[in-house]
C-alpha cells in the first residue's frame, strides 16, 4: 500500500489549508498520484456506525428473494432500493449484462424526495426518484433505514470538509471558476450511496490462480462523481492477500489499495475530471476475489458526491447529459 497518502480528521478539521501538500500529492497529476486518499483519526462513532450497516447488508443479501423484491424501483432502472441481477445501468456499464456477483442497495442519504419539478424528476429518474427504504420492523434488518442514512451522513460531512480543505488545490484547475466543489457537493440533491455485498463467485464465475483476472469481483471503471467516499470492506471469512480494491496511478502502474477498518478513503471522479478540463483525473479502479472464493463475501459501502444534472461540468455538457453520454456509450442506449 505505498503511496497512499493519509491524513488526519483533526488536522482536516481544524487547520485544513495546511493539508494542501498532502492533498495535492494524493489527487495531483503526476505519475504516481493514485487519485485517492485516506482520513484516519475519526470520530469514534464512524466505527459502530460501519459496523451496524455493513451487519445489516449481509443480511439483507440473504433474506428470501421475495422480501428483497419488495424494495425494488424498476421505474429508476433499479437505481434506488434493491438491485441484483438485473439491467442496472451502472453494472452494464462494467460488463455489458446484467451484474450478479454483487448485490446493491441504493438511496440518498441526504434527502428522501430531492426538491425538483416533475419534469426533471421525470427525465433524471436515476437521480430524483424517492428513496425506498425497508419496513422498520422488516424481521432480521430492523433499523435498515437509520443506520443507512447515520453512515451516509457522516462520510458525506466528512467529504465537504474534504473538498473545502482540496479547494486552493482543485480551484486552480476548474475551468469555470463560478463554482466551488464544496457548493457542487453541499447543494446537489443527487447524492448517491451503494451498500454493496458481494456474493461468493461459483467455480464457474471466476478462474483461479495465476489465470484470475485482476478484476475479477468488479470490473475496472471511473466513478461518475465529483468524489466518491469509500469505507473499508468487510470480508468474510479473512480474505486472501491479493483479494481487494486495485486503482491505477496516474502513471498506469497498479496498486493494491487496503481501506483500515478506522479509516474512510476518498477518490476522484470523472465529473471532477470534467470540470478541471482533464486538470484532475478520475481514479480507474477494479476488485479482485483473490484466491479461494468458494464461501467469501464482501460487503462494503460508498458515496458518490455529485453535482446536480443542470450542473455545466464542460462547455458542451451538463452532469445529467454526461451521465446519459456515458450509459449509451457503453451499452448503445439510454436506459433513462
Amino acid at each position: 500500500m505505498s503511496g497512499v497518502v493519509s491524513i488526519s480528521y483533526p488536522t482536516l478539521v481544524s487547520s485544513p489549508l495546511s493539508l494542501r501538500t498532502s492533498i495535492e500529492q494524493a489527487f495531483g497529476s503526476h505519475p504516481e498520484a493514485l487519485g485517492i486518499i485516506l482520513v484516519k483519526d475519526l470520530p469514534s462513532v464512524y466505527k459502530s456506525f460501519r459496523e451496524t450497516l455493513l451487519n445489516l447488508g449481509y443480511k439483507y443479501a440473504h433474506l428470501p428473494d421475495d422480501v428483497k423484491e419488495r424494495y425494488t424501483d424498476p421505474g429508476s432502472s433499479f437505481s434506488f432500493g434493491w438491485s441484483h441481477g438485473k439491467a442496472h445501468p451502472y453494472a452494464l456499464l462494467l460488463t455489458g449484462y446484467p451484474d450478479t456477483l454483487k448485490g446493491s442497495y441504493y438511496a440518498n442519504p441526504i434527502v428522501d424526495t430531492p426538491d425538483v419539478s416533475s419534469a426533471l424528476r421525470e427525465q433524471h429518474r436515476e437521480y430524483y426518484r424517492e428513496n425506498i427504504w425497508p419496513d422498520a420492523d422488516e424481521e432480521g434488518i430492523e433499523g435498515f433505514e437509520s443506520a443507512f442514512k447515520d453512515l451516509g451522513r457522516f462520510v458525506f460531512q466528512v467529504g465537504c470538509e474534504l473538498a473545502a480543505a482540496c479547494e486552493p488545490f482543485v480551484s486552480k484547475h476548474f475551468g469555470d471558476t463560478s463554482f466551488s466543489l464544496v457548493s457542487l457537493i453541499a447543494r446537489s440533491q443527487t447524492t448517491k450511496a451503494r451498500l454493496l455485498h458481494y456474493f461468493p463467485p461459483s467455480a464457474g464465475d471466476v478462474k483461479g490462480g495465476d489465470d484470475e483476472p485482476i478484476d475479477s469481483w468488479c470490473g475496472f471503471h471511473l466513478d461518475n462523481s465529483l468524489l466518491t467516499g469509500l469505507c473499508a470492506p468487510s470480508v468474510v471469512p479473512s480474505p486472501s492477500p491479493e483479494s481487494g480494491l486495485y486503482i491505477r496511478t496516474r502513471g498506469g502502474e497498479l496498486t493494491k489499495v487496503s481501506i483500515p477498518d478506522d479509516c474512510l478513503a476518498f477518490q476522484t471522479g470523472e465529473a471532477l475530471q470534467l470540470v478541471t478540463e482533464g486538470r484532475l483525473r478520475a481514479t480507474p479502479h477494479c476488485v479482485r476475489v483473490g484466491g479461494s472464493s468458494e464461501r467469501i463475501s464482501r460487503e462494503t459501502f460508498a458515496l458518490f458526491m455529485q453535482p446536480d444534472t443542470h450542473q455545466q461540468v464542460s462547455a458542451t455538457e451538463t452532469f445529467g447529459q454526461f451521465t446519459k453520454r456515458i450509459l449509451e456509450k457503453h451499452y448503445g442506449k439510454s436506459s433513462m
